[in-house]
């Protein structure tokens, strides 16, 4: 894994996931893989650290208090105009919530349970989206 350090973009993750333990979890794993994890419990805190923080991914649950997942990345891209990336990681695997999720300008999306190595895939992925130019960009876009 010592590759990922090398060529992943992604430094700083914001772990936004109401599960305490879950949240733990990802920190530790992310931590190993040399990224630096900020964890918010709602997605209200979610959009405070995101702020104070200024990530450069997000791992998002969908079911949270205060603020929900939807509500958060409608927030991101919609109110704050922001490209930064956005993996949902989530219980919710039907269709319909894989679409809204991409509808809502996810940039991949996760299904729970999952490994390490599925968190590091997905990071690595929109990692060389990113620099490639192909994510989800409305940040600095003409729209003349």
């Amino acid at each position: 894994m010592e590759e990922i350090k090398q060529t992943c973009s992604i430094k700083k993750v914001l772990i936004a996931d109401d599960e305490e333990h879950i949240a733990a979890l990802l920190a530790v794993i992310l931590k190993k893989e040399g990224f630096d994890p900020v964890v918010a419990h709602d997605g209200q805190e979610a959009k405070e650290k995101f702020l104070s923080d200024s990530p450069d991914l997000v791992l998002l649950d969908l079911d949270m208090p205060r603020v929900n997942g939807w509500q958060f990345l409608q927030w991101l891209r919609q109110e704050k105009k922001l490209s930064t990336p956005v993996i949902i990681v989530s219980g919710r695997g039907q269709m319909n919530d894989l679409r809204k999720g991409y509808d809502l300008q996810a940039d991949y999306y996760l299904v729970k349970p999952l490994n390490a190595k599925d968190i590091i895939k997905g990071i690595m992925v929109v990692s060389s989206l990113k620099k490639t130019g192909q994510q989800n960009d409305t940040e600095g876009k003409d729209e003349t």
